[in-house]
């Protein structure tokens, strides 16, 4: 008698039933990772703040309202959200050494950066810049390093030398995407929260490029057989690895948002790189190469559109993306300037003070 027919509780007449019960798995599963990731992040973000690595000036900065913040946010995230995956159950260990060595590899560069960078150089233009007149930045060195670990988690996950790149490509542009919008308390964390709702949303259930097979970074559960390719009308498989990969990052993000918004931490490189780095495996990991490839592009566009537009000029343009920014937050204080009445702050103002914060030596 086969396995599958011997289960205790499944008859050859209840299917239905067989369903329902596997359905419960990845759910289950994503939610006790969650769980896992925001208990871990607290318990590290505690434990940093009592005892900072280096003593409590090495990770203190000024925001631009000239208070102090702390930046052992980031490592607290970035340990809970790569830690949960090993602990948990569900992914292959292909996936969850993808999500380990691109979650590490982002933050530890980004880390480098968060302490040893002068921020004098910003933006690929500013940094490449700099290598071509034989000055190495720590943002060069970042964007090395975080490109090389995310080309070493693609290969981790498999597939065709095209899949390979454009994985690649996904980990560290990711990386690069979301550290550009921490520029505003709690702005990296809800962008962050949104692509991860809309990842799990955009994998259908039932189609992709990856499934139960070896490099799917999943793991069918008992009773399901595995296949190499998931296709049309097969069982629910790319769903499930969407779920999985993005619920330990996003857990350890809403853990500690509360800290973020109320301007008493911040990600700082070393989290919001680590971050966008695990979504990046995520979608290499569950979505279907065409997607995969109009995913890239756009990292790839709003990347470049970045050195030439500010983010925080077009979200302030716009009343539905400022009303997202601003909820939770404290309200911005108004410019006070010698000789003019007080005002609102420019739309630049208030991202310079805050991005100082991670520049400051």
């Amino acid at each position: 008698m086969s396995r599958r027919t011997s289960r205790p509780g499944l008859r050859r007449g209840q299917p239905g039933l067989r369903r329902g019960l596997q359905g419960l798995g990845p759910a289950a599963a994503s939610l006790t990772s969650a769980a896992l990731a925001a208990a871990l992040a607290r318990t590290a973000y505690a434990a940093l703040s009592r005892r900072p690595p280096g003593g409590a000036g090495t990770w203190t900065r000024t925001n631009h309202r000239g208070e102090p913040v702390t930046l052992v946010e980031g490592p607290a995230l970035a340990l809970a959200a790569i830690a949960a995956p090993a602990l948990g159950s569900g992914l292959s260990p292909r996936l969850r050494g993808a999500l380990a060595v691109a979650g590490t590899g982002a933050a530890s560069f980004g880390g480098y950066d968060d302490l040893a960078g002068d921020g004098d150089r910003r933006g690929f233009r500013g940094h490449l810049g700099a290598l071509a007149h034989g000055e190495v930045t720590t943002g060069a060195v970042k964007l090395g390093g975080i490109g090389g670990t995310g080309l070493v988690a693609a290969a981790m996950l498999g597939g065709a030398p095209a899949d390979v790149v454009i994985n690649a490509g996904l980990v560290a542009g990711g990386a690069n995407l979301l550290n550009l919008f921490d520029l505003r308390p709690g702005r990296a964390i809800k962008v962050a929260l949104a692509s991860g709702a809309l990842l799990t949303a955009a994998a259908p259930a039932g189609h992709g490029a990856r499934g139960y097979g070896p490099s799917a970074g999943l793991r069918p559960a008992d009773g399901q057989d595995a296949c190499p390719r998931q296709e049309p009308g097969q069982e629910p498989g790319t769903r499930y690895g969407a779920g999985q990969a993005v619920a330990a990052p996003l857990g350890a993000a809403l853990a500690l948002l509360g800290e973020d918004l109320g301007e008493r931490a911040m990600l700082g490189d070393a989290g919001a790189n680590a971050l966008g780095a695990l979504l990046g495996v995520a979608a290499a990991a569950s979505l279907s190469r065409p997607a995969r490839v109009a995913l890239l592009a756009g990292v790839a566009g709003l990347t470049a559109a970045s050195e030439k537009v500010s983010f925080t000029a077009v979200i302030e343009r716009t009343p539905a993306l400022r009303w997202l920014d601003m909820l939770g937050r404290r309200p911005v204080p108004a410019a006070t300037i010698p000789g003019r009445p007080a005002g609102p702050l420019p739309a630049g103002a208030e991202e310079a003070g805050h991005t100082a914060a991670a520049a400051s030596p």
